[in-house]
């Protein structure tokens, strides 16, 4: 029963089973509904300049004085240049002139500069929101074919519905690299998918440019070659020629780790150091600690540490949730998902967790952000959404009403990194 309405949900729903997944090698095309996905992206990208435009007049207006002047709208674009953003822009403007700004890949802001360029060196954060939003359009046709692989039509559809209206979604928007990570990697599965070993691995490649976490894309991919190609016969036959085959296939997979190189190169020969965006991390208050450390101190800040009704225990509130949240999805859609989507959520739950700013107020400070690259889990989150109605029902109330208070936040230049 095909559902036409991305944004309604069916009273009358069918039983469906839940994560039926075709064989590797054999997935089915999909037919992708194209106006409805340019809707739900058009729709959420309309929401959020509103809520830009209302926040950047309304709330910086002093008590008692409300001027009848035009918006600014200069200011009204530059309003999303804050924090990360800030940073990206600038490197693509100047280049990497100090070496803690190395923790910001360079694939990103190669981007805003090559266009920049075009335009005669202007426009740097107008250009890295657009990269973005188009990345994250990109982003939604490929999820919504690795959604329908794993559990139907109706999935694909919520699993784009909640990743648009989840409550840190804004990143999108802004001229963040996350909806570029996002698109590579995914992108990178669906190759994977479709057995095109060297699309995938190029993809890898540029993963791998974009956050240091892409590398690791090399364990989900030397997964996919070995499942991809079972043998009949004896069984040591079976394997020697599996084995064989494995290597054979498993060339392209040198793109991947090639990405990191390139970089680890680059940072070399400018600041003397291979790994300096690793080394810099402590600039930025993070530590590598074990994955429950950053956990434990939030608790202690949130029960203990923190007066109640603090800025900070609010912060340490959201990224705990964010935090417990997707790894209670990951626990959740462990049997029911492709082990590689599986292995890439842990592999990105530990990333996370194994890095926390030990030094902050909130450890887990940009978790509620970066759970944005875990497509995985927002496939069992659709799952969840259409087997329990009233859970969907909260979250849509729940999601755009949270991603709207945050993007005015970001937009006011408040902590929401």
């Amino acid at each position: 029963m095909r559902n036409k309405a991305i944004f309604t949900s069916q009273r009358n729903r069918v039983q469906q089973p839940e994560y039926v997944e075709q064989p590797a090698g054999e997935v089915t095309k999909q037919t992708v509904p194209v106006s409805d996905i340019i809707w739900l992206f058009v729709a959420t990208r309309l929401l959020l300049i509103l809520v830009t435009y209302i926040s950047f007049i309304l709330f910086p207006v002093p008590a008692h004085f409300y001027p009848n002047t035009p918006v600014d709208l200069i200011g009204l674009f530059t309003s999303w240049n804050h924090w990360d953003a800030a940073n990206y822009t600038y490197i693509a403007e100047f280049g990497y002139t100090r070496v803690e700004l190395t923790a910001f890949f360079p694939l990103f802001p190669l981007l805003i500069k090559a266009v920049a360029f075009l335009l005669g060196n202007q426009g740097y954060i107008a250009i890295g929101m657009i990269i973005s939003n188009l990345a994250l359009l990109g982003s939604l046709f490929v999820l919504y074919q690795i959604a329908v692989d794993v559990s139907g039509e109706q999935v694909g559809r919520r699993t784009l519905l909640y990743l648009c209206i989840f409550p840190t979604a804004f990143f999108f928007f802004a001229a963040y690299n996350e909806s570029l990570f996002l698109f590579l990697t995914a992108s990178s599965f669906l190759a994977m998918r479709r057995k095109r070993w060297w699309l995938a691995a190029g993809l890898g490649f540029f993963a791998a440019l974009t956050r240091s976490a892409g590398l690791f894309l090399i364990i989900p991919f030397l997964y996919e070659i070995w499942v991809s190609n079972d043998r009949p016969g004896h069984a040591t036959r079976v394997v020697a020629r599996k084995l064989l085959d494995f290597l054979s296939r498993a060339l392209p997979v040198i793109l991947i780790p090639l990405g990191t190189l390139l970089y680890c190169l680059y940072t070399w020969y400018v600041f003397g150091n291979p790994f300096a965006f690793a080394s810099v991390q402590i600039y930025w208050a993070r530590h590598l600690s074990w994955p429950w450390i950053g956990i434990w101190l939030a608790l202690v800040d949130l029960f203990w540490a923190t007066p109640f009704g603090s800025f900070y225990e609010v912060h340490t509130l959201i990224d705990l949730t964010a935090t417990i949240s997707f790894i209670i999805l990951a626990v959740m859609g462990w049997r029911r998902l492709r082990t590689s989507y599986n292995v890439w959520l842990v592999i990105l739950l530990l990333f996370m967790l194994i890095s926390p700013a030990t030094t902050q107020h909130d450890a887990l400070q940009s978790n509620q952000r970066f759970v944005l690259e875990m497509f995985p889990a927002f496939i069992t989150l659709a799952a969840l959404g259409i087997k329990h109605h009233r859970l969907h029902q909260a979250l849509i109330l729940l999601f755009p009403t949270l991603q709207a208070v945050f993007a005015m936040l970001f937009v006011l230049n408040r902590w929401m990194v």
